[in-house]
């Protein structure tokens, strides 16, 4: 999860409103929701992936990795040191362009379908001078606010037309009539929560070459 039960307690997130198991399920709701609007993840995660070979040097990520353990091609592991392998991968820095990897020495990766595994600790991640990097601030701002937006009282007629007034594109009375086109978020919707996106759209994943 991007955020922690203390981080919303430091957010004056009290027992009352929510008991600790209760915040662990929205936090948790709010990560897969990030995940699932951004395309990325922010955090390690171990897992073996498969990919197909397409005769290329170079072999396009769906994430980035952070640190391979294993590389087999053709169900054969092969080294993945630096030597043999450039890495584009988390922690990421200002030049990142989208996670691959590709062999050095004119080797390519033989046309196949799923006869590439890699295995690694996966993440979008940042650096904070340690080996894995961090979540992104912006992330783990954004799990919180859908928290607390969750948390928020839905029969507050109040709260729920300031939540909602950004959606609205025109107001008409008996007298008069206005457009509020000047206050929609200049980013596209993604949660539905305008400061949330505004935190999320640059986390985006964008297209990738031979990546789903």
């Amino acid at each position: 999860m991007y955020a922690t039960v203390a981080d919303m307690r430091s957010e004056g997130v009290t027992p009352a409103m929510a008991g600790d198991t209760r915040l662990a399920v929205l936090l948790d709701e709010a990560t897969r929701t990030i995940d699932k609007v951004t395309g990325w993840h922010f955090e390690p995660r171990s897992a073996t992936l498969q990919f197909d070979g397409r005769g290329t040097q170079s072999l396009w990520l769906p994430v980035p990795p952070i640190r391979i353990y294993r590389l087999a091609i053709n169900g054969e592991d092969v080294p993945f040191s630096r030597a043999y392998l450039v890495v584009v991968g988390s922690p990421v820095g200002p030049d990142f362009d989208g996670p691959r990897i590709t062999l050095r020495h004119g080797r390519v990766f033989p046309r196949g379908e799923g006869n590439v595994a890699v295995g690694a600790r996966w993440g979008y991640t940042e650096e904070d001078g340690t080996p894995e990097g961090r979540t992104p601030p912006a992330i783990r701002r954004a799990c919180m606010l859908l928290v607390l937006r969750s948390l928020s009282p839905l029969a507050d007629e109040a709260s729920l037309e300031e939540r909602t007034r950004w959606r609205v594109v025109e107001e008409r009375t008996r007298e008069q009539s206005y457009r509020l086109d000047s206050v929609r978020p200049s980013v596209r919707p993604l949660t539905g929560e305008p400061e949330v996106d505004v935190l999320l759209a640059p986390y985006v994943k964008p297209s990738l070459p031979g990546a789903a």
